[in-house]
């Protein structure tokens, strides 16, 4: 039997009858919001061109979504936790559908880029509700892990399957279908949610909102996803650059320093010092800055040096997207409560390293099957099983009022590390591209044949890193992350340094250390 100490208020309540449904209902909401982080992307030359948007400011249309987003994340999980998170992801959905269908009927470039940056903001009030709902509705060890399982799979393979939906709206029907696509899906989720999904009482952290953490940290995540974006334009040593470091620095410090003293703060500090979820975040947000560098190399590859159309673009990622889909809910959600989650992280991240090695002997003329098919199997694989304890752990033991921000923060790290992996990956490989030119170009055949010679040399120089940069993530899981994983579905309230205020909460599982 299942060990459980609760509060005595608590005691009497089970797990909510509606939960597996609730769960279908959220995974549509996650698919549209990580859906949305690509899907853009194979649209972008279409909208460029009907809009009239300069080669200047297309990036634009990337960068205003992501600095909402990235700013606004730990705003967002504050008030889930405030608010309740089912009014939340409710708000949320239909502040995403709206923006969405100004992005689809948007006239001029202002319009989209105003679009874009609503999509941005709604999203992170979406993301840390959807993940946070999750943490407190499934609370039994092995429920918890197959729940995390789908979960992470969408959140892990999401972005692929927007490539192939991006290639497929785009080519046969139009680039603000990618926009207006997002209409359903939110309305589906949010008559879901108002019929199914119910909080357990007392999850919710009433605390007055903490008005100079809010504006520290949306100043200097801004800040800091801006810099990454103006390193890949302008340079790393730009004096504009190098000035948004400095600021977000300066910001995020003194964000810390406030979190430190206030007495309700937005980020409990108690949420980032407890070493597995540190670990967590720390990993992830390093595998995803190697993650969304390949994504950006590997459509660019199949595109203009293979010549494929977006729709068959799309589609040459869907072993990536079987293998995630596999690795999480096949051997992460099978393995979590029989083995350490680090023995699931480190492997994974590992074997997704194994997979980027491979892409490193890219050529002109290398074989779909050959080469591209089997590492992203082996990327897949290693990503889906690592993300999905992530995932779990990243909420894994908070107290249920602290659910929102902790959601926040492996969102945060996500997007940060997207908006890092997308600048420096595209500096290393701009630089080795640049560099194969100089030394090449007296002996080059043609000058077309060096220009595809010289991309593809970039790409598997800027791969290289990327495998330093997953080895990495898997040596800071292995060394941080120490729990044993969660074992027969022992239910305890509180954890670690978490505990102490843990008594008039609804009761929460933890991972036993």
């Amino acid at each position: 039997m299942p060990s459980t100490v609760s509060s005595p208020a608590d005691s009497a309540v089970g797990p909510d009858p509606r939960r597996w449904k609730a769960l279908a209902f959220i995974a549509i909401a996650q698919l549209m919001v990580v859906l949305d982080g690509t899907i853009v992307n194979i649209a972008l030359p279409s909208a460029q061109t009907d809009l009239g948007i300069s080669d200047a400011n297309r990036q634009w249309v990337i960068t205003a979504y992501a600095l909402a987003f990235g700013g606004l994340l730990l705003f967002g999980g504050r008030i889930a936790d405030l608010w309740g998170r089912q009014r939340t992801f409710v708000v949320g959905l239909i502040g995403f559908a709206v923006a969405s269908a100004l992005g689809g009927a948007a006239v001029n470039e202002a319009m989209l880029l105003g679009a874009r940056a609503l999509q941005g903001a709604f999203g992170a009030l979406l993301a840390p509700a959807a993940l946070s709902l999750l943490a407190v509705m499934f609370t039994e060890a092995k429920e918890r892990a197959k729940a995390f399982g789908i979960f992470g799979a969408i959140a892990g393979g999401g972005g692929a399957i927007g490539l192939i939906l991006g290639g497929v709206l785009t080519e046969y029907l139009d680039w603000r279908w990618t926009f207006f696509v997002n209409i359903p899906f939110a309305a589906v989720a949010a008559v879901g949610a108002l019929m199914v999904i119910r909080e357990p009482e007392g999850a919710r952290n009433r605390s007055p909102l903490d008005i100079p953490g809010v504006v520290l940290s949306t100043l200097g995540l801004v800040s800091l996803v801006y810099a990454f974006t103006r390193a890949e334009s302008d340079g790393w040593g730009s004096g504009a650059t190098i000035g948004l470091f400095v600021a977000s620095a300066v910001l995020l410090a003194a964000f810390v320093a406030v979190e430190a003293k206030v007495k309700a703060p937005l980020l409990p500090l108690r949420v980032l010092t407890e070493r597995n979820r540190a670990g967590v975040y720390l990993s992830l947000g390093l595998a995803i800055i190697a993650m969304f560098g390949l994504f950006l190399f590997l459509t660019y590859y199949l595109q203009v040096v293979k010549g494929y159309s977006p729709v068959k673009t799309g589609f040459a990622f869907l072993p990536m997207i079987a293998g995630m889909i596999t690795g999480s809910t096949q051997i992460g959600a099978r393995l979590m409560t029989r083995v350490p989650p680090r023995l699931l992280m480190a492997p994974g991240f590992l074997s997704a390293a194994a997979g980027m090695l491979l892409l490193t002997q890219m050529e002109i003329d290398s074989s779909y099957v050959g080469l591209i098919l089997p590492a992203q199997l082996l990327l897949g694989l290693g990503m889906g099983a690592a993300f999905m304890p992530a995932m779990s752990l990243s909420t894994y033991g908070v107290q249920p009022r602290d659910a929102g921000v902790a959601s926040a923060m492996v969102n945060t790290s996500q997007q940060v590390g997207g908006a890092i992996g997308t600048a420096l990956l595209n500096t290393i490989a701009a630089s080795a591209t640049t560099a194969y030119v100089t030394s090449h170009a007296a002996t080059a055949p043609s000058v077309d044949l060096l220009k595809l010679e010289a991309m593809v040399h970039g790409y598997s120089t800027a791969i290289w890193w990327a495998v330093g940069i997953l080895v990495l993530s898997a040596l800071i899981a292995f060394t941080f992350i120490n729990t044993r994983g969660e074992r027969g579905g022992q239910t305890v309230a509180g954890s670690g340094g978490d505990a102490s205020a843990a008594g008039d909460e609804v009761s929460v599982p933890v991972m036993v250390h």
